[in-house]
């Protein structure tokens, strides 16, 4: 898990960084409009922490990582707490420039550019790539569509503020979440924009937007700050359900944070969640009912396999839940404090980045640690889940603009 930012607003949300107590109490004071607090008392990779990241000791690996390619997309960003990840379609990996203005595709399986466009935007949040479009949003509320085989500009449309999570394509709509909670939909098309969805946010929130899901069922799944699970109609932005997945309690501002930042996964019978607030559940995907809970502290978002949900709490520790109960199947703490990345699955491992750049694969049945490589340096952390092809290639992004693909060698 990524150290969360806080962010406070006055009148409307903010984001998110989390300081130690007395520290926190104190900056809050001195606090004028929208204001940005670095989390933890931790810079990703350097800095003071209350908790220092746990010493990697050597592996012997069981499965043999073959990395494909590396390339550079950009000098990056370190400070602002962007999760942006890649976008694969295809054969074709698509990436932004983290708070850069380059967008650009690459062949999957050798990182060969195939284009790469230039603009006057800094990008924040996507990309999401599919039906022969690239989307992506930026940090003032830009969003553009490119095409897919070209990179040439199609359309160019604005939602209320930052883009920070990767726009939804879903059927003939793009579908976009920006940093205020608010939500529209746009013609695949041309951009036009068909419907909005507003919601009230709390005064402090953690930096990050849960990227919004698309149900079998035609729902748009997304989390919000104040520990709602949210439904909407994909058809016209009607909100079918909604379900507290953890209530916001405690006597500051601090201690109700319960947003829910990080990846919902979505399947027939099921949706699963968890918040920051202390609880992970799965969901009826029709009405929000719950069908188990589990108490764990994650701000990252979840993976899962046939039988089991994956997760990295906010200590570090790596759990595998039963699918079906939310029993707890195993954990793995070697990797405490290392701030590790929503877990992504490679051909059945799961796998999490960290704050140091380096990717760990943990068997599925036991959470021993079988393989591990890196990409970026002591100061560059994997903060974006990584993201795996329908042939099990896996490509990750550092925060500092390093972008490499992965396979498991049979």
């Amino acid at each position: 898990m990524t150290p969360p930012e806080i962010t406070l607003r006055r009148s409307r949300p903010l984001s998110r960084h989390l300081l130690r107590g007395a520290l926190i109490a104190t900056a809050f004071a001195t606090l004028v409009g929208c204001t940005t607090i670095k989390g933890w008392v931790n810079k990703v990779g350097g800095g003071d922490n209350a908790h220092q990241p746990t010493p990697l000791t050597a592996i012997t690996p069981s499965i043999r990582v073959q990395k494909l390619w590396t390339r550079s997309v950009g000098k990056g960003e370190r400070l602002l707490g962007l999760r942006d990840h890649p976008a694969i379609d295809g054969n074709r990996v698509y990436a932004v420039e983290p708070y850069g203005p380059n967008i650009l595709a690459l062949d999957l399986g050798s990182g060969r550019e195939v284009w790469k466009t230039h603009s006057k935007y800094r990008f924040t949040g996507g990309p999401a790539a599919g039906a022969g479009v690239v989307v992506a949003g930026s940090v003032n509320g830009d969003v553009l569509a490119y095409a897919a085989d070209t990179g040439a500009e199609r359309w160019h449309a604005n939602v209320s503020s930052e883009v920070i999570s990767a726009p939804l394509i879903a059927g003939d709509e793009v579908i976009v979440r920006s940093g205020d909670g608010h939500v529209a939909a746009f013609a695949l098309a041309d951009g036009q924009k068909r419907w909005a969805y507003e919601r009230n946010m709390p005064s402090l929130i953690l930096r990050g937007n849960a990227a919004p899901v698309l149900g079998p069922n035609g729902l748009v799944y997304l989390g919000y700050a104040d520990g709602t699970l949210v439904a909407l109609r994909a058809a016209d932005g009607v909100k079918a359900w909604e379900q507290v997945v953890a209530q916001p309690e405690g006597r500051s501002d601090i201690d109700r944070l319960a947003d829910i930042d990080g990846h919902i996964v979505v399947d027939p019978d099921a949706v699963f969640a968890a918040s920051y607030k202390g609880k992970v559940g799965a969901y009826n995907p029709e009405t929000g009912q719950p069908g188990w809970t589990h108490s764990l502290v994650a701000y990252g978002g979840l993976a899962r396999s046939a039988g089991s949900v994956f997760v990295s709490d906010a200590s570090g520790t790596v759990w595998a839940l039963d699918r079906a109960t939310g029993t707890g199947l195993w954990k793995q703490d070697k990797l405490a404090w290392r701030w590790l990345s929503t877990p992504a699955v490679q051909d059945g491992y799961v796998v999490v980045g960290d704050l140091q750049g380096y990717l760990h694969w943990l068997a599925p049945d036991t959470g021993a640690i079988v393989a591990r490589e890196r990409i970026g340096g002591n100061k560059d952390a994997i903060r974006g889940t990584p993201q795996v092809s329908a042939d099990g290639i896996l490509v990750a992004m550092t925060a500092g603009g390093k972008l490499a693909a992965f396979k498991i060698a049979k």
